[in-house]
């Protein structure tokens, strides 16, 4: 369920490719917890079988058994409650764990987009300076342009002064 909110939560394809990249690591660490969590409740699911056997009469006897009914005064528990034993000190320290494990992960990925952040600038950098050059060279070449054509237009004054000349 959480590895769907994440998917679902995801803002861009940036970040989609963020959450690709830890989605194994992401992926092993939530399989393993559901792993404890099911021999957990395995267990204490043993532990209140276990429980209501040794405080219910008759429990563990078949159903061709008769047993003695209960009187009004010696009423068992209506519900049974989760018996509060190993699991629960344990809860804060997974808890923390995944909570160091998350920073750790904070952390480098951190580094990893400062670094892509680098590379970014540097090459916006570049970018700006070669758009600087192609305006450099666009200036260079309209001039260059502009004394091509006062050249071809004195070339044609002369050509004409010449063939003036040569016509008298």
């Amino acid at each position: 369920q959480e590895l769907r909110d994440l998917e679902v939560s995801a803002p861009s394809p940036a970040g989609l490719a963020e959450v690709e990249v830890c989605k194994p690591e992401l992926t092993a660490a939530l399989r393993e917890i559901r792993t404890q969590y099911e021999s957990i409740a395995v267990k204490n699911l043993q532990e209140a079988e276990e429980w209501y056997k040794s405080k219910v009469p008759g429990a563990g006897r078949g159903f061709g058994e008769a047993e003695p009914s209960p009187s009004p005064d010696s009423r068992g528990p209506r519900r049974i409650r989760p018996h509060p034993g190993p699991t629960q000190p344990l809860l804060p320290l997974q808890n923390e764990a995944l909570q160091r494990q998350m920073r750790e992960m904070e952390d480098e990925f951190g580094e990893e987009i400062g670094n892509y952040q680098d590379v970014v600038g540097r090459l916006e950098q570049e970018i700006q300076q070669m758009k600087e050059e192609m305006a450099r060279h666009l200036r260079e070449y309209q001039d260059l342009l502009n004394v091509k054509m006062a050249l071809d237009i004195e070339i044609a004054t002369y050509r004409k002064l010449l063939e003036g000349e040569e016509s008298r």
